[in-house]
């Protein structure tokens, strides 16, 4: 669970789980923030090595997805309400 919520604890990885969470799969390339892709690359490894998200090859593009079921399992609810948290907050901001 630290992990988990380590993970989700920096703004622009709740970015990219809430983008990936309304989109159901999202390639890497659509990310538009404004950082370098190290760093952005980064933030997908720490939410990969957390066990929120996974990636799958298409092509040439890597697909990203949450691991909501293992999550689930895990965690039960937790995700849920994270997202849930996260959606107001985005709100709220814009």
């Amino acid at each position: 669970m630290p992990k988990v919520l380590h993970a989700l604890s920096d703004p622009v990885r709740m970015e990219i789980v809430l983008k990936i969470a309304r989109a159901g799969e999202v390639a890497c390339g659509a990310f538009d923030i404004p950082m370098p892709k190290s760093t952005l690359s980064h933030h997908f490894r720490v939410l990969r090595e957390s066990g929120v998200v996974a990636s799958r090859r298409e092509g040439n593009e890597l697909m990203n997805y949450l691991r909501s079921e293992d999550l689930e399992a895990r965690f039960p609810g937790v995700l849920e309400a994270i997202i849930a948290a996260g959606k107001t907050s985005s709100i709220e901001r814009g």
